[in-house]
């Protein structure tokens, strides 16, 4: 292998997924002159080149787009921009002081930015981390990896399929596995209600006449070199196994859609303070971490309902990120942000500068109707539902922060709807 080659720019993106392209084409909107994106696939777009069904783009560019068609627009943007990119590039290691060590075909590089954007994105959770019980045989993917398979390279997971979690992804493969003749056999769901949008329940699910069984996990796999068998049984309200409500089917593939887990090896490594509830940085209302010079945005930082939002909150990263590279390191605030009564989380977790407006993403922990989310006591906001699957946007003016001091406490109230 050759020599380190050193590489200065003014700004480094890693991560080329729908996060990266939005903070490159905001970088050079806000006038960063050189912007640099790592990728370490071949391909830039993420996982959106696989994603074939449309309704991306519905926020971002206003109309409906397949996922290659979104990443088509973007990477436009991008190169008409003046982006630069290195893909099939790995970042293997940064460090606090803003170092990124990449490794790119047979040559080791360091690159020195000015200030780094995370857009790592996220990753299923794999069947091996959720201890299921039984054999370990062939016909176990998750819903991505047979998503590729499909609409990339052609090939069908199985015939008669079981889909556990009801994650958008799954619910999405639900659809198209039986579009391309297979039999969705069950989408089973340890939680009491679904856990993706409710678009893709009624249009992948009930649309198609697919088994939905909520409250139920698997208990057991079976099968020698393939899957033979699923038993499935119901779960009481501290998620163990019920006797006697055992379902057994007769499936040669299971599906997991299990929940995605934001990619954050990396942002570790920086010594950067990570939250435990969304496995993603801390970060403040400029989308930048606890160290210097480190912004994050898209799915590294919590798991957004649409790639639009991933590309949106990126590009509001690397509006800051170009405010911090101009040397404007001021900071008007110092108000923590927290998760109250059934909010699972809210970010940001802290705002720390007077700008237009903070937006705050939030989850709530439990469905509720007729809810009421509120923003300490100075903000409150009215929703005839609210579900742990559709993530809250809420812009709130900063002018409204001004005066607020030590802690604003984010919480929901309502009449439980399950």
């Amino acid at each position: 292998m050759s020599k380190i080659i050193t590489h200065e720019t003014d700004l480094a993106i890693i991560g080329g997924g729908p996060a990266g392209l939005g903070a490159a084409i905001r970088a050079k909107a806000s006038g960063v002159k050189n912007v640099l994106l790592i990728e370490r696939s071949e391909e830039l777009g993420g996982v959106l080149p696989q994603c074939i069904h449309n309704g991306f783009g519905l926020h971002y560019f206003k109309e409906s787009l397949t996922g290659p068609a979104y990443t088509y627009k973007m990477l436009q943007d991008a190169q008409r921009a003046g982006v630069d990119f290195m893909t099939k590039t790995m970042a293997i290691r940064v460090d606090g002081e803003n170092r990124i060590t990449a490794l790119n075909r047979d040559r080791l590089l360091e690159i020195r930015p000015k200030a780094t954007i995370l857009c790592m994105g996220c990753r299923e959770r794999s069947f091996g981390a959720l201890r299921i019980p039984g054999t370990r045989p062939a016909g176990i993917y998750t819903a991505g990896t047979a998503q590729r398979l499909i609409n990339i390279e052609g090939k069908m997971p199985g015939k008669r399929v079981v889909i556990l979690g009801s994650g958008d992804i799954g619910m999405i493969m639900a659809r198209r596995l039986t579009l391309e003749g297979a039999k969705v056999l069950a989408v089973v769901e340890i939680m009491p209600f679904i856990g993706g949008l409710i678009r893709n329940e009624v249009q992948c699910l009930r649309d198609f006449h697919i088994p939905v069984y909520v409250s139920h996990t698997i208990k057991e796999v079976r099968g020698t070199d393939r899957i033979e068998k699923i038993v499935v049984t119901r779960v009481d309200q501290n998620r163990q196994y019920i006797p006697g409500t055992e379902i057994e089917f007769d499936a040669d593939t299971l599906l997991i859609s299990a929940g995605l887990i934001p990619e954050n090896e990396l942002s570790r490594m920086a010594g950067i303070s990570m939250n435990a509830i969304t496995g993603g940085p801390v970060v403040d209302n400029l989308w930048q971490t606890s160290t210097p010079g480190f912004f994050a945005g898209g799915n590294v930082v919590h798991v957004h309902d649409l790639a639009d939002y991933a590309s949106e909150s990126a590009g509001m990263a690397a509006a800051n990120a170009a405010r911090y590279i101009d040397g404007d390191r001021s900071q008007d605030l110092d108000i923590e942000v927290a998760a109250g009564a059934n909010i699972r989380y809210v970010v940001p977790n802290r705002i720390s500068k007077l700008q237009e407006t903070v937006s705050f993403y939030m989850r709530v922990t439990w469905p509720l109707a007729d809810a009421t989310v509120r923003i300490g006591d100075i903000y409150e906001k009215h929703f005839q539902f609210a579900r742990p699957s559709e993530q809250i946007r809420i812009d709130l003016p900063t002018k409204e922060l001004a005066h607020v001091h030590g802690q604003l406490i984010v919480s929901c109230e309502g009449e439980r709807a399950v």
